[in-house]
């Protein structure tokens, strides 16, 4: 089912870019229509709100990158609908930025894309979109990481070490609570 996700919102994505403007409009527009529909039926879905959501990012990343769109450019504009339709359903935002940014990484490294780039533009988008919608930006921060080093794990190879490095190397993201999410991280595994 979550393959079914992921290509019914790449193939909405390509869709909805087709013949407009304004591209990264649409994709936050697609991707908040795919989060609302999907969780709406969850039940159907059969897994957490949290794979459902990491599956529409990953189907929205790989959408944008078949109509020649570069991912980091869609990246926020991917969490800005994320949270939208999360906000628009009553799921948890903190659990959908979760999800979002697993999907963007995940995605990004199945490109063959940078993934510590990929991470800083999801935690970025993670908390601008957060902080729009009111919901705390220091959990969305850390649920924010969470989801990148859980992609990261799951990539294998170098990718936690390259998203780590990223996070923490990135001045405009807030440092004492990327450090404190990813000291909580480490406790986790």
């Amino acid at each position: 089912m979550l393959k079914k996700i992921i290509d019914e919102t790449k193939d909405a994505v390509v869709s909805a870019v087709q013949g407009v403007d304004d591209i990264l409009s649409a994709i936050t527009g697609a991707v908040k229509n795919q989060v609302v529909s999907v969780l709406n039926g969850v039940g159907e879905v059969g897994g957490s709100a949290i794979e459902a959501v990491a599956s529409i990012t990953s189907g929205a990343i790989k959408g944008a990158g078949d109509v020649g769109e570069s991912a980091t450019d869609t990246i926020s504009n991917t969490m800005s609908g994320v949270v939208k339709g999360a906000s628009e359903v009553g799921t948890s935002v903190i659990d959908a930025v979760r999800g979002g940014v697993q999907g963007i990484v995940q995605a990004t490294a199945e490109t063959g894309g940078d993934v510590g780039e990929a991470a800083v533009s999801a935690v970025r988008g993670a908390i601008k979109a957060a902080g729009e919608a009111g919901t705390d930006t220091a959990e969305a921060t850390k649920s924010a990481v969470g989801g990148a080093l859980d992609a990261a794990t799951t990539v294998g190879g170098d990718a936690v070490e390259k998203v780590r490095d990223a996070l923490l190397s990135t001045a405009e993201l807030p440092r004492d609570v990327i450090e404190s999410a990813l000291k909580g991280s480490d406790k986790d595994q």
